[in-house]
């Protein structure tokens, strides 16, 4: 499963280090090229949300094979792609790998260990994404240099079919209970409180982080004024921190798991306002940035094991509304730090995410505090 998320987080930004040469030689722009992560994020948002009624009483390690198997199509598909057309149906492909899979992770995590351990499978789980983040930008760039935009997006198709086999092999039959009518609307989960308000905490995190996340790279170039090779140095220490906190943090729930969620925005809103006053500071930069990391890859491995953990019955359609939760906030969250950089600059983006990080954190304190639904 974690070499599944390695591949498939991968495949979902390979387009960042490549526009360029791909737009060259799609004979589009870049804006245009750059499209291609959008259309796989609009893709997930739908998926995440119809997969359960979609899938039915599928058995989830056929249909977990299945999203695999799409993924290698989606990376044959666009590094075969004869033009822009083609190029995007391979990215809607990936869209629903994305959406579906990401659906599915902490319902399967809780069929493959005992609860206790369902933190730890899923920061298992999550190690892939945190290791696609290190390396996958920096290696894409790298292939593309030396085989080109297509040989590295076709490189990505024998990890998916190395992940197909693997998991064929390893995966117990996952068979589902007839499900009444109804039960694949993942809006219905919203009558409970504690859902509403934890899904509510969830994408003002999402968009608070992304706020600032997204505008990392300006910021480093204008105002630390970092040259290529310290900023990839910079990116790269981000990723190992990532990498390191998505490892620690089933232990770091289990002490105590409300105070880590709550305390993980408000660290990284206590960042942000630190980056806008010492911005010019390498570092200081540095070491923020590196703290930053380490929690923020953490965080949605928290706020996975939080969705497993209140709805253990109903799981599948609650990872369903949480995908397309944060989808729709990660696109917000970009939007409106662009709007404020582009507008007023740094200083504005970093402190408005400074504030939703902070409203995140008193979300998520209201959460702990409402009592979690009952079992039907």
């Amino acid at each position: 499963m974690a070499l599944c998320v390695f591949a498939l987080i991968a495949s979902e930004f390979m387009p960042v280090s490549l526009l360029t040469p791909l737009a060259r030689d799609l004979r589009v722009s870049e804006g245009q090229a750059g499209l291609g992560i959008a259309i796989s994020g609009a893709f997930a948002v739908l998926t995440s949300l119809s997969i359960l009624a979609m899938a039915g009483n599928m058995n989830r390690k056929t249909l977990l094979l299945g999203l695999t198997a799409l993924m290698a199509v989606s990376g044959a598909v666009v590094a075969l792609a004869p033009n822009y057309l083609i190029y995007m149906v391979g990215r809607s492909l990936i869209g629903v790998v994305i959406g579906g899979f990401w659906s599915l992770s902490a319902a399967t995590a809780m069929r493959l260990v005992p609860a206790s351990l369902v933190p730890r499978a899923l920061a298992i789980f999550n190690g892939g994404n945190a290791l696609a983040t290190v390396i996958a930008a920096p290696l894409g760039s790298y292939l593309g240099s030396v085989i080109g935009w297509r040989g590295a997006f076709f490189c990505l198709v024998p990890v998916a079919l190395i992940a197909f086999v693997w998991q064929g092999g390893s995966l117990p039959s996952m068979p589902t209970q007839t499900r009444p009518a109804g039960s694949g609307n993942v809006f219905r989960l919203f009558r409970h409180p504690v859902l509403a308000l934890g899904m509510l905490a969830v994408s003002t995190f999402f968009m608070g982080q992304f706020v600032l996340f997204t505008y990392l790279r300006p910021f480093l170039e204008t105002v630390t004024r970092v040259d290529v090779a310290t900023l990839s140095l910079v990116l790269l220490t981000m990723g190992v921190a990532g990498f390191i906190g998505t490892t620690a943090i089933g232990s770091v729930l289990k002490w105590d798991f409300y105070r880590t969620l709550i305390g993980i925005p408000i660290l990284m809103a206590v960042i942000a306002v630190a980056l806008s006053l010492f911005g010019s500071q390498l570092a200081v930069v540095a070491t923020l940035l590196g703290v930053w990391g380490l929690v923020a890859t953490a965080a949605p491995v928290a706020w996975w094991s939080w969705l497993a953990s209140i709805l253990p019955q109903d799981a599948e359609a609650g990872g369903g509304l949480m995908v397309a939760v944060i989808q729709l906030a990660i696109a917000l969250g970009s939007a409106i730090g662009g709007w404020l950089f582009d507008v007023s600059g740094y200083q504005s983006t970093f402190v408005a995410s400074a504030a939703l990080l902070l409203l995140a954190a008193f979300l998520t304190f209201l959460t702990a505090r409402s009592p979690t639904p009952r079992r039907a």
